[in-house]
């Protein structure tokens, strides 16, 4: 085991390290620290689910490895950063076939996947998604503070409140809390219990939540700017707002867990396996039934 391990960290190390500057130069992923620490801690709490399975290793395990060289090599040949990065999942998926077989892969596949998360998205994908996310911004949040009795409107990004023009910047589209909040929301899919429909929910409703939580900041920020004065809201937009945004996000992915446990129940028994959260139970209330 230790000899491809040894191999895969030698072939790695560049794209790591590639990684690792991003997510300390740039605030829209530094959440790529906890990323590899979550997916060791998931994969630890599942060893328990192949325990009676004995240590095989798998042979096939070597065409991982060879995709995911190939995706190296092509990646390095043609200068696709995310390719080289993203190659990583492929090669790991196959030494945790050769090293233990499909006992590893059973127990470290959710890992896996989680591991995408601490690649950064290629600087074509980031600029087809960051402007439409500003001008939803943007427009949704110019309509959220005419609904509050304010006098707004939008020119472009520029959201015009008497006098003053707040200007919804790039860095302002919601990206970064897009990119933190899907990555969290899929952290606890993996790790309950519900039913793959309720997962699936949690996932999917993940970016609309993310956008809901930007926008709120801006129109507390148009309030502020309306009620408060310039400097109270340059504060707020600056300093308190980022840290506000997301237990604001993770307060409505408490309430989604909380009306979806109000409408549907399990009629199959509870889930007892390693690293998986019970599902919560409220009693005196009639609910949907459905199977699982």
């Amino acid at each position: 085991m230790l000899i491809p391990l040894v191999a895969t960290v030698w072939a790695c190390w560049p794209s790591v390290a590639t990684m690792v500057h991003r997510w300390s130069s740039d605030p829209r992923y530094s959440f790529g620290f906890v990323v590899p620490v979550f997916a060791a801690w998931l994969w630890w709490s599942r060893r328990g689910l192949a325990a009676g399975e004995r240590i095989d290793p798998n042979p096939w395990g070597l065409a991982w490895v060879s995709a995911g060289a190939v995706m190296k090599v092509l990646a390095v040949r043609n200068h696709l950063g995310w390719v080289d990065a993203i190659a990583l999942l492929p090669i790991l998926a196959g030494v945790a076939l050769i090293a233990g077989g499909r006992r590893t892969l059973v127990t470290a596949w959710p890992s896996l996947i989680f591991l995408a998360f601490m690649v950064p998205l290629p600087y074509r994908w980031e600029v087809a998604l960051g402007a439409p996310m500003q001008r939803l911004a943007c427009t949704a949040s110019t309509y959220m503070l005419q609904t509050c009795g304010i006098s707004a409107t939008s020119e472009g990004n520029i959201i015009d409140i008497d006098n003053t023009r707040i200007n919804v910047a790039e860095a302002c589209n919601g990206m970064g809390m897009l990119f933190m909040f899907l990555a969290f929301s899929t952290g606890v899919a993996l790790v309950s219990s519900r039913p793959l429909a309720d997962r699936i929910a949690i996932v999917v409703t993940a970016p609309a939540v993310a956008m809901v939580a930007n926008i709120a900041r801006i129109v507390a920020t148009g309030v502020l700017f309306c009620y408060a004065g310039d400097e109270a809201a340059e504060r707020l937009y600056h300093d308190l707002a980022g840290w506000v945004m997301m237990p604001l996000a993770l307060a409505a992915l408490a309430l989604e867990l909380w009306i979806l446990s109000l409408l549907f129940v399990d009629s199959g028994p509870s889930s007892d396996l390693p690293g998986v959260l019970p599902r919560p139970r409220v009693a005196g209330m009639v609910r949907l039934e459905r199977g699982t």
